[in-house]
């Protein structure tokens, strides 16, 4: 990537390089015909459907965002773990989404602007699908790449650790289930936080301190960048519960109107439309602060905040 490039050449240089290394992971789709093959086909063609359907990459940008703030620290090996980092916070992300959507969860038939995947391929292989991506996700971060150079394969060690919690039963699915069971109910603002910390808020942190594993951040700096990506963890939920009030389903590429339909507690029904988006402005302004020590350095992990918190409203 060429030094002093704009925001948007960096984030298009980042996104078609993530998809080509998620077409590459992925299971290839093929031309068969006896009745085994062509049911493993289909699997892999749905997980192919539910990872590269589009989607704004945010965890796989904050990971290359985030190594800019140790940019003269690149190795090509740790290039190269960058990006297993990214493409399988991507996985587990799609994993989720898939599992999301079912009509045993969130119920939903639009997601990224097409049919969601049990909409498309049926409930079973959906579920089939989650389990295969999450599985695929650990495998591509786990794997040696690196002709058993023990500093990677440590760092890899950690790696599989951090996104085990993060999407655990302390993390993501545990949000879910938070989630699920919170439906009617008048849930607190700091109830509410926790919810959110979990589902959404261990994903988006996880990048974050992937990145700083990979690239051998300081000690301070890695508590630093910790608060930080909490509160950004917590502006994109903010400004999801906004966008699911007042955004145009055709350009979220998703439902819209779900959580008050099904009576979910969200920012906006315990605080109403202003003063949500006043919370994610105070939210956006902390965590930026929070770059400040890092200097110009943190220019492209700034403008992708930027894009988190401004993203359609």
């Amino acid at each position: 990537m060429e030094k002093n490039c704009g925001f948007e050449q960096w984030q298009n240089f980042y996104l078609d390089k993530v998809e080509q290394n998620l077409n590459t992971f992925l299971p290839p789709e093929e031309d068969v015909k006896d009745n085994t093959n062509s049911s493993l086909n289909l699997l892999h063609k749905a997980m192919r459907y539910s990872v590269l359907n589009g989607g704004k990459r945010i965890r796989a940008l904050l990971v290359y965002a985030t190594a800019e703030l140790y940019k003269n620290n690149v190795s090509e090996n740790k290039f190269c773990l960058l990006d297993r980092i990214a493409c399988a916070l991507e996985i587990i992300h799609s994993y989720s989404l898939v599992h999301d959507d079912l009509p045993a969860m969130d119920n939903d038939t639009l997601r990224r602007g097409k049919p969601t995947c049990h909409v498309a391929f049926g409930e079973a292989n959906a579920l089939l699908v989650g389990d295969a991506l999450q599985s695929m996700a650990f495998e591509i971060l786990s794997e040696d790449f690196s002709n058993n150079n023990n500093d990677i394969l440590a760092k890899q060690s950690k790696l599989v650790n951090i996104l085990a919690k993060s999407s655990g039963s302390l993390g993501m699915a545990g949000g879910q289930a938070i989630d699920l069971n919170a439906v009617g109910i008048n849930l607190t603002e700091n109830e509410l936080q926790k919810m959110h910390e979990l589902k959404t808020g261990k994903l988006i942190l996880a990048p974050i301190l992937m990145a700083a594993v990979a690239m051998n951040f300081s000690k301070s700096d890695t508590i630093l960048l910790t608060n930080f990506g909490k509160k950004i963890g917590l502006l994109f939920q903010i400004v999801d519960d906004i966008l699911d009030c007042i955004a145009d389903p055709k350009l979220l590429g998703k439902s819209v109107g779900k959580d008050a339909q099904n009576h979910k507690p969200t920012y906006v029904s315990l605080q109403g439309l202003e003063n949500a988006k006043n919370q994610a402005n105070l939210v956006y302004r902390s965590a930026i602060s929070d770059l400040s020590k890092f200097g110009e350095q943190a220019t492209i992990l700034q403008s992708l905040t930027d894009l988190i918190a401004k993203r359609a409203f």
